[in-house]
């Protein structure tokens, strides 16, 4: 593998040198997002391998090429997971993208982000330095926490070649509670209510099927945990949701299981364009936000502090006023089939208030001076 990591360090050296841009790119499931993608590829899937796996410490490192896919297997044979649940979008994703990208699936809520997961990371500035940040263990972390600063950064910082991560045991039990028949500000009062209890709820999902005759609201919640807590919560929430008027039923757990994945790769028919010029809008609001008041098809998940609806971009102002009224902040998931580039014109994140500017600014010139990472995905150049 040294050759590789000489391929990509060479790589970036020379990108400096000569003043051009690099967009990092591992399987590609996740071209899809962003500003921009402007520069030439380097792609990190030659890198790859699971370096050292410890299950009774619960850390695993592995490289940026290696597949997700890989490393879930691995974890899986051992009775371990990535608790956040990163999303796939692909049969490429990498160990890489899953950290730039920062993105968590439907149990983000109770069991942390991508970034509470990095114990350390070694990367590639923007200088062709290959530096080292964190260790294998939470105590390694001091002072400004680099490593974590990475996830989420979507290869605007530097070339994660390599990430140890804390991983955790499978849950011993686990069920899924079919809800239907609430409408959403009742199920976000349920979900807020049962937030506030000792209760073992992983995951949580509202929607509303169009297609259903007549249109039906349902309401998803997953409980993982102790056997006896679960068993015992089983029968409370019901209760609770029976006592609103929802009709209850726990899911087959196969089937669920397949449909939390569908959920967290968006491949559940809610995520199917509605029109070709429909928008695919993120809201990351608080989890005790109200119902906002949008004419928009919706799909709630983490307990209600994330919401997803499909809107053309000519609807930003009214989303984000709505998003930023609840306190929270709206971004242009997926631009529309039909004239993304246009669509992006109205800013793929929320604008930045002074203070972050300068902050974002001043990290990307310490890590890039050269500005061999600038490729406008996040904010316009």
């Amino acid at each position: 593998m040294e050759a590789q990591l000489n391929f990509l360090i060479d790589a970036v050296r020379q990108a400096a040198a000569q003043g051009r841009t690099l967009r990092l790119r591992g399987g590609g499931s996740k071209d899809f997002w962003g500003q921009s993608l402007t520069g030439e590829v380097l792609d990190t899937r030659a890198y790859q391998g699971i370096v050292s796996y410890e299950p009774s410490e619960l850390v695993v490192t592995a490289r940026c090429g290696t597949p997700l896919a890989e490393l879930e297997a691995t974890l899986a044979e051992k009775g371990q997971c990535l608790a956040f649940e990163p999303p796939h979008f692909g049969e490429g994703a990498t160990v890489g993208g899953m950290v730039a990208a920062g993105l968590s699936g439907p149990a983000r809520a109770t069991a942390g982000a991508v970034r509470d997961y990095v114990l350390g990371a070694r990367f590639i500035n923007g200088l062709g330095e290959h530096l080292t940040f964190g260790g294998q263990v939470m105590k390694n972390v001091a002072g400004y926490d680099v490593s974590r600063l990475m996830a989420g950064s979507w290869g605007t910082l530097g070339l994660i070649t390599e990430v140890s991560l804390k991983v955790l045991p499978v849950a011993p039990a686990e069920a899924t509670l079919m809800c239907a028949g609430l409408a959403q500000a009742d199920a976000l009062a349920l979900l807020h209510r049962w937030g506030g209890q000792p209760l073992p709820l992983n995951a949580s999902a509202w929607v509303r099927d169009t297609t259903a005759q007549p249109v039906a609201d349902y309401l998803f919640v997953r409980l993982r945990g102790a056997v006896a807590a679960v068993q015992s919560a089983i029968g409370k929430m019901s209760a609770d949701a029976l006592a609103l008027g929802a009709q209850v039923q726990q899911m087959d757990a196969d089937e669920a299981a397949q449909d939390w994945r569908a959920s967290g790769d968006q491949a559940m028919p809610f995520y199917d364009a509605p029109a070709p010029d429909a928008c695919l809008w993120r809201l990351s609001v608080p989890q005790t936000a109200p119902v906002l008041d949008l004419p928009f098809a919706t799909y709630i998940e983490w307990q209600g502090a994330q919401r997803w609806l499909w809107a053309p971009a000519a609807a930003a102002f009214s989303i984000r006023t709505a998003a930023q009224a609840a306190g929270g902040h709206a971004t242009l998931f997926r631009a529309s089939a039909a004239h993304a580039d246009a669509d992006k014109l109205v800013g793929v994140n929320s604008p930045l208030d002074p203070v972050q500017q300068r902050i974002q600014q001043q990290l990307q010139q310490q890590f890039d001076p050269k500005g061999v990472f600038a490729t406008g995905r996040l904010y316009p150049l």
